[in-house]
């Protein structure tokens, strides 16, 4: 499996002709993939927050597909929202004319927007993912909470949360309020700044508890363990798609990938890394080929 990383000048570059297919052509794939016989390639535009579960997907799906190598052109979120806007501006020929297959945001938003213009197919997509709110604690702890409502009964454990100008924050202050710890005492609350500062806090004696999305507890697994997965009627889970781009050159074998990412193999590297479930489509997808 192949990824590619958009150095800042080759981003500025290929979003200047504003196309995900140019980004693509600009991260040129490694010659033993383009040259080999027999073999399909399947390039996925994604970003750095989501680019662990694309490629170990990747490799599970290669690994039951030996004449396929999937590759990752890497962008932030910044740079595909700029590619959307260049392709707004530039049409079709440019969005067809390169290998881009399928599409996979770090965040929803962009897979919208193409949408809206119709530069992915909408019966084409798979909600593979979700990222849930977990509550972790460090291995040394023997006492811990057996659930995130335990909380309102433990007026003595600290909880370590993000700084609510993050999406972690953000969720985590919901799941409070409907914990009905939105004011809890501020000696509880242990603010950080981002996850890594939430780990820092726990391993230090800062904080008992902490709250996390659960793909970045399973990064640390070997330093905190999980004691709870957060009810998802408190918050809002944010899910994360896989869309088929419009001019996607191998329909079938994109169908495929979408196919694969929902079931139970794909589900279990999804498990895996720490994500909830994602949903199968209520059909088997199917995409006209003209």
């Amino acid at each position: 499996m192949t990824v590619q990383w958009m150095r800042a000048a080759t981003v500025g570059m290929c979003v200047s002709v504003g196309a995900l297919a140019a980004m693509v052509s600009c991260a040129s794939i490694s010659s033993p993939v383009r040259g080999a016989q027999n073999t399909q390639v399947l390039v996925i535009a994604t970003s750095p927050a989501v680019e662990e579960a694309m490629r170990q997907l990747g490799q599970a799906f290669e690994s039951r597909h030996p004449g396929v190598r999937v590759q990752l052109s890497v962008g932030t979120s910044l740079d595909l929202r700029r590619t959307v806007a260049g392709m707004e501006n530039r049409g079709k020929f440019f969005i067809g004319s390169g290998p881009i297959h399928l599409v996979a945001p770090g965040g929803d938003e962009v897979i919208t927007r193409m949408e809206q213009k119709y530069y992915l197919l909408p019966e084409a997509k798979a909600l593979y993912a979700t990222e849930r709110l977990v509550l972790v604690v460090p291995e040394s702890l023997s006492e811990a909470p057996e659930s995130f409502e335990a909380l309102a009964t433990m007026p003595a454990v600290r909880i370590a949360i993000a700084d609510q100008r993050t999406r972690l924050g953000v969720e985590t202050s919901r799941l409070l309020s409907a914990l009905g710890l939105q004011r809890v005492e501020e000696a509880r609350i242990d603010l950080a700044n981002d996850s890594a500062g939430i780990l820092d806090h726990l391993l230090s004696g800062q904080a008992d508890v902490g709250i996390l999305f659960g793909q970045d507890a399973a990064r640390v697994q070997q330093r905190v363990r999980v004691v709870a997965t957060a009810p998802t009627d408190l918050y809002k889970p944010i899910p994360h798609f896989i869309a088929m781009e419009r001019y996607c050159p191998n329909r079938p074998l994109c169908e495929e990938f979408l196919r694969f990412v929902t079931s139970p193999d794909g589900q279990s590297v999804v498990k895996r890394l720490g994500y909830g479930p994602g949903v199968a489509p209520e059909s088997p997808v199917r995409v006209f080929i003209p």
